[in-house]
């Protein structure tokens, strides 16, 4: 308990500073330290972690519970979908003019249902999750989460969350394999398989100090700018259409994952990377999906904001249950 704590009070500190400062800092300091951390910090960190790393074992299975966890979170939230139409729409959706049968117009339905299963299944596996992990983590789980965020980045943000934005959203004619073209230009994707191209090679000191650097850099950076994000999120009064795809996201969908690794023979430190990265708050690019593609974007703020709650008060059980219980 005093380790998930101690991984956690750097998420709350640094969430907290950028909650504070959000309100009244320039627009431009968000939007530069985002592309910053995207393009160059977070990459780095990729590079370093993946170079670094032992691949003895089960690792490569990382990726594979990834995908796994897209396929799982896909399917909770699309069973759920009827609970959430009966017990959490919104109000304007469940208004019926006097001329009108249908109780929700079909465009309006549709968008709401494709932001409702992004936001339930899209994880913050690169700022938050590597953020929480990287210090809680033995070096020999730590590549879990690593292979983990990657695959999250790429198949999850920019294959499943690109398909279900166009598939669902408003005036999206494009074929959906589209959306996987994107897939190449993601940063972490090539840091990784640079890592990897330079495992066998000794870099001089100097490099591997400016990668430890960055390592520690990223993560204060990434937590203050969830916190800036936080306090610029509109719809925070639609917290009741959030409960249901935040439960999804941060209690159903880990509890499931952990289920199926403890299976496979995970213990220890690499099951909880998996509940770590399976459990994180949902990711900010279910708003930026939501406005590229014309979804409904009342939901996805109340989602992050309420699933990120949410993930602080769940985190110490996710370390309690995998070191103490589940060994």
């Amino acid at each position: 308990m005093a380790d998930a704590l101690s991984a956690a009070s750097p998420l709350v500190i640094w969430t907290s500073l950028g909650f504070i400062c959000g309100r009244w800092l320039p627009a431009v300091i968000p939007h530069w330290l985002g592309r910053g951390l995207y393009w160059v910090g977070v990459p780095i960190q990729i590079f370093a972690l993946v170079h670094q790393t032992n691949f003895a074992g089960l690792i490569w299975l990382a990726p594979v519970l990834a995908f796994v966890a897209l396929i799982v979170g896909y399917i909770l939230a699309q069973s759920l979908y009827d609970l959430q139409k009966r017990h959490f729409q919104p109000q304007w959706l469940q208004y019926t003019p006097p001329l009108l049968t249908s109780t929700v117009p079909e465009g309006e339905s549709r968008r709401f249902q494709g932001s409702y299963l992004i936001a339930s299944i899209l994880g913050n596996t690169g700022f938050v999750g590597l953020g929480v992990a990287i210090p809680l983590l033995s070096t020999t789980a730590l590549p879990w989460a690593a292979f983990y965020a990657i695959t999250q980045n790429a198949l999850g943000t920019y294959g499943l969350g690109s398909f279900l934005g166009q598939y669902y959203g408003k005036g999206n004619d494009q074929p959906w394999w589209r959306a996987l073209a994107v897939i190449p230009t993601v940063p972490t994707l090539w840091a990784s398989m640079a890592g990897f191209a330079t495992h066998d090679l000794a870099f001089p000191a100097t490099i591997e100090r400016l990668c430890e650097i960055d390592i520690h850099l990223v993560i204060p950076f990434a937590f203050v700018l969830t916190g800036i994000r936080l306090s610029r999120l509109p719809g925070w009064q639609s917290f009741r259409m959030a409960l249901l795809p935040m439960l999804i996201k941060t209690l159903l969908l880990p509890l499931t994952m952990m289920a199926i690794a403890y299976g496979l023979g995970l213990r220890g430190d690499p099951l909880l990377a998996i509940a770590i990265m399976t459990g994180t708050p949902t990711a900010f690019a279910a708003l930026i999906l939501a406005e590229e593609y014309e979804l409904n974007t009342d939901l996805p703020p109340a989602v992050i904001a309420l699933s990120t709650l949410s993930f602080v008060a769940v985190f110490p059980f996710w370390v309690f249950l995998c070191r103490q219980v589940l060994t």
